[in-house]
């Protein structure tokens, strides 16, 4: 059984939570995140890839049909395709200083608006799904709720795997979209010193 959570008032650090919110900035992170996921991996075939239709259909003359080629031709059933896509990486290339300064915007956009919840631990001694979610409901965590924690915890990840709108992410991989997602981000005290030391 969890121990009953206690709340306290601390003061965020600003060098995470008081920075300029640049939506344009945010906007431009989320693109670059989202289109680094695409795989890319689409692919066709012009008509110099299509197996056979080497000869002509009918003769040039005398058919009384319009003149053809060959039968890998675009306007052709099974024929090459124009301009279709093909193998390509979807990667935006994006500066280090402005996707950090993208995602403390986003961070200082959750503090503003009351969604951060920052706990000493979880003092789980056992995988206990019931329990994990008593613990969010002490802590007034709604909604989706992203848990950013230092490093891996098996006891906590294994606890909140069946509850659906809740997510864990490490402190070193914080990004903005699981950011703006989420209506909760509950912090570690080891977390955000851990986020701190990485991304202020």
């Amino acid at each position: 059984m969890a121990k009953k959570p206690v709340a306290a008032t601390i003061e965020l650090p600003d060098s995470l939570f008081a920075a300029p919110i640049n939506e344009a900035l945010i906007h431009q992170a989320v693109l670059r995140q989202l289109a680094g996921q695409r795989i890319g991996t689409a692919d066709t075939l012009t008509r110099g890839q299509v197996r056979g239709a080497g000869h002509k259909p009918w003769a040039q003359k005398g058919t009384g049909r319009a003149r053809q080629g060959t039968r890998s031709a675009p306007h052709w059933k099974g024929g090459g395709v124009v301009f279709g896509p093909h193998p390509r990486s979807y990667e935006q290339r994006m500066p280090a200083k402005m996707r950090r300064a993208a995602l403390k915007g986003v961070l200082s956009a959750k503090a503003a608006d009351g969604a951060l919840r920052l706990v000493e631990g979880f003092d789980l001694p056992e995988i206990g799904t019931k329990a994990f979610a008593e613990l969010l409901v002490g802590w007034n965590a709604g909604g989706k709720v992203l848990v950013i924690l230092p490093a891996r915890d098996m006891i906590v990840e294994r606890s909140c795997r069946n509850l659906r709108e809740v997510r864990v992410l490490l402190a070193d991989a914080l990004n903005v979209v699981d950011l703006l997602e989420a209506d909760t981000i509950v912090f570690t005290r080891a977390a955000l010193d851990r986020a701190q030391e990485i991304y202020a």
